[in-house]
Order: C-alpha cells, then structure tokens, then sequence
C-alpha cells in the first residue's frame, strides 16, 4: 500500500505472501521458514477464529502469539468476524436467517467490528481486509471503504500492478493439493511487465463483461466475454484471454462488435479470474475481472458439518 501511495519503491518483479484465518501451524511452522528466508508477510485473521473465540478451538493461534508475531514486524489484518459469505444474510453464529435490518447491523460487525477489535487487542492500524472465500458484491465493497479500510482483497488469482483496482485485489489460494495454482501464480511473477513496457488498464466496469465482475454463476462451463471498445483500436491478432486454472484459451475476436468471447469447455473452479490483453496503437491495453461459480445444492450436501476450528 505504501507503494500505491508512492512512498517506497519495489522491484519490478515482486510477490505479496499473505496467510489467512489465524491457525497456530502459521505461528508454529509458516513463521519459522518465513523468518529462515528473510519474507516479510500479511497475517488476514478473523477475530471469532483466535483461541477463546466462538471457532477458536485447539488449532487456532492466540492472542498472545499474535502480539508475539506484531512485535516481530509481522503485519496483521481483517478478515471479518465469523468467516461467512458476507452476501448471504444468515448468521451462522445464532443460526439464524437474518432481516434486512438484522443483516446491516450483522455485516457492520464482520467488516467493522473485526477491524476495532484487532486494533484495541493489538494496538495496530488495520487497513486491508480480505473477504472470506474470496466472495463480495458491490454493497460490501461500499461498506469496507466506509469503515476506512484503504484495500480489499479476494482469492480470484491475478496479476496486480499499480492501476489495479484497490477495492477488488486478487490473491491466488495456494493449497497443498492444488500444486497447478502455485505454478499459475509463479507464472505470472515470471512474467510480469511491472518493470517492462508500460501497460493500460481498463476497468471492468467499461467492457461489459459476462459473467460480471464480482457475479456468481451456477453454470461451471460459462460463455466468457468482453466488449473491447474501451480499449481503443485494437490489433485483432494481439487479443488474448487468459482465465485462472487455464491458462491463454482459444478465444474468438469479432472486429465489428469489438467483442471477444470464450465457451468455456472445461468446469471452472469456484472462483474464476480473467485477464483480457490486446495491443492498441502499438501498446498493450489489458482489463481483467473475476467472477465465482456456485456449486449448488451438491456441494452443501456434501460439507462437512461446522467445526469449531478455524476453516479457510
């Protein structure tokens, strides 16, 4: 954030190493290799989850090892109360389904309850929250910026730059059975422009994206598309769109409409990011935009029942 202010510099090729929830092995094993490397990182916890919280149970870090990790230089953030879909209106606490009313006061304590509470128990400054699952809509990007966070970060998987949009900044969930994202993410560290030839973003509101930025789909095989006028005239052999999990796709470009689409032919993830690239007037233009998949009835019956441990 420092470096979105302007007040530092960083290399051209760099990598933000964040760890979310708030386990005791982050404290116990992530922390040692960290401190052996020499990588600074971001802790994103949530305040129900610590030790003595209503998830807090025998896998979670305290309170007291968080201050320990704070005085270290460790930077620690929000990453709401509960840890629920913040869309949804059901708290999952007093299990119940929640009211208007009842759902703006609950949704004020998961965004703004969480950060106060990390800041009175810590004594820090929190100003980054990252949305549980990775899951927001635009009201909830209102209300983050209203309690004065000055960044939101999802799990949607892309290259950050300068010009990306602080309210929508996409992490990739690195899991030990998901090696293919780790690869996805060095990837595109390897092949960064940040310190290359400069690169114009469009936001995602201007190209009329499909799915929608932020949109949740039942359909895991969606037609991705974009219309591309924002971008200026384009080389129509320069336009290429890259989706987390896929890589580059074989998309098709139709000049007259300025739109490019891609029929998705392989079931998505729940959680979708895509980057559209093409050249105009000899440089490179790019919008990207993320979107999640619904799994529907099959997946909820298939969870396993709430545990009092912290769950990513």
């Amino acid at each position: 954030m420092a470096w979105k202010r302007g007040e530092k510099n960083i290399p051209p090729r760099s990598a933000v190493i964040t760890f979310d929830d708030g386990w005791k092995s982050q404290y116990e094993v992530a922390w040692p290799i960290m401190k052996k490397f020499g990588y600074p990182f971001t802790m994103f916890i949530y305040t129900e989850g610590v030790r003595g919280g209503h998830f807090g149970g025998g896998e979670a870090i305290t309170w007291e090892q968080l201050a320990e990790m704070r005085d270290a230089g460790i930077d620690i953030q929000a990453h709401s109360a509960t840890h629920q879909d913040l869309r949804k209106p059901y708290d999952k606490v007093a299990k119940k389904k929640l009211t208007p009313p009842e759902y703006e006061q609950w949704l004020h304590n998961e965004v703004v309850g969480c950060k106060e509470l990390l800041e009175q128990r810590l004594g820090i400054r929190v100003n980054c929250f990252a949305v549980p699952y990775g899951f927001y809509n635009q009201h909830i990007k209102d209300v983050t910026t209203q309690a004065g966070y000055e960044a939101v970060f999802t799990v949607y998987g892309q290259p950050l730059t300068f010009r990306s949009s602080v309210d929508s900044l996409g992490r990739y969930l690195i899991e030990a059975n998901k090696p293919k994202v780790f690869g996805d993410a060095i990837s595109m560290i390897a092949t960064s422009s940040a310190g290359g030839a400069p690169v114009a973003e469009i936001g995602a509101a201007n190209i009329q994206s499909k799915p929608a930025d932020g949109e949740t789909v039942r359909n895991p095989l969606p037609l991705i598309s974009a219309n591309l006028s924002a971008f200026g005239a384009i080389d129509p052999g320069t336009v290429t769109i890259r989706v987390s999990g896929l890589g580059v796709v074989p998309a098709s470009y139709d000049a007259k409409t300025q739109t490019v689409s891609y029929q998705v032919t392989q079931k998505l993830r729940d959680k979708c990011s895509v980057i559209v690239e093409a050249k105009s007037g000899g440089k490179k233009v790019e919008a990207h935009w993320s979107f999640a998949i619904d799994e529907g009835t099959k997946k909820a019956q298939e969870s396993p029942p709430p545990s009092a441990s912290p769950r990513k």
